[in-house]
């Protein structure tokens, strides 16, 4: 997860970003489709969110590579939820759209919900937070209260705007464990160390000082409360929204399911497990 200040150096590499990532953002383009639609199934969707669901560092630069996103993804290895869908219900074909943002905080999902509006998408996936926690200080991280209005602000839109839209919310991953087996590989500590990753949790990653441990405590219990507002704000937007019942925070990222870039987001095989344990299964709520 990359933070706002990064944004500048993204967006001057996003010139080669289709080198990368096939037409960009655009809607994929699979090649499997249903004859006959199953019940249930959406014909449109959006992905809302950051790095994690712009596929950032999954291709072969650190880039957004929405292709292999968990959510909207093309590449048939991924087995994204947009090819799961497309396998039940073929009008969805070209009918997903990645408005994820590297860098993106909770502030920025009202902004993505106005541009899914007007995608009038029947199907929403969300999965943002990681970003307000990894600081560049602790005392930094976005207060908890300020979080939930964020992202309450954001589901309202989308309520409004697209009433009838199924939204999955996704917890956010578990950044201690990832600290955890990351800080006993030499390759991950190296990049780490440089400090542009997540500073907040990765920062002096070997260290076993009280006050680094202190530190990324704070940022693991951040994310815990998180967690929780985000369930409770899928449980207040009503039976429209489902949680994924912590699927996501329960994860446990092998190294050789983290990107080689900055061993903190997800490889092509980290976003097709994530694609697979986040999956709502049969579209009914």
């Amino acid at each position: 997860m990359i933070r706002r200040w990064h944004v500048a150096l993204l967006a001057v590499l996003a010139v080669f970003a289709l080198a990368c990532d096939g037409a960009g953002n655009a809607a994929p383009q699979p090649t499997k489709t249903s004859a006959k639609p199953a019940a249930g199934y959406p014909a449109s969707m959006v992905a809302l969110g950051d790095s994690i669901t712009a596929g950032l560092g999954s291709c072969l630069a650190y880039l957004g590579c929405t292709r292999n996103s968990w959510s909207t993804g093309s590449n048939s290895a991924i087995q994204s939820h947009y090819q799961r869908i497309l396998d039940k219900n073929g009008k969805i074909k070209g009918n997903a759209v990645n408005l994820a943002e590297p860098g993106a905080e909770a502030d920025a999902l009202d902004g993505q919900a106005r541009l899914a509006v007007e995608r009038k998408p029947a199907y929403v996936t969300v999965l943002i937070g990681a970003n307000d926690a990894c600081a560049g200080r602790v005392q930094d991280m976005t207060s908890v209260g300020r979080f939930r209005d964020e992202v309450d602000e954001g589901l309202a839109r989308l309520k409004k705007g697209a009433p009838k839209a199924r939204v999955l919310m996704v917890s956010i991953p578990d950044l201690y464990r990832l600290w955890q087996i990351g800080s006993k590989d030499a390759k991950a500590v190296e990049v780490w160390n440089k400090g542009r990753i997540c500073p907040s949790m990765l920062a002096a990653p070997t260290s076993t000082a009280d006050a680094d441990e202190q530190r990324r405590e704070k940022v693991r219990d951040r994310i815990d409360d998180y967690n929780t507002q985000l369930r409770q704000a899928c449980r207040a937007y009503g039976g429209k929204c489902r949680w994924d019942g912590g699927a996501a925070r329960r994860v446990r990222f092998g190294l050789d399911r983290l990107s080689r870039y900055d061993y903190f987001h997800p490889n092509a095989d980290g976003q097709k497990e994530l694609a697979d344990v986040v999956y709502p299964g049969r579209f009914t709520w």
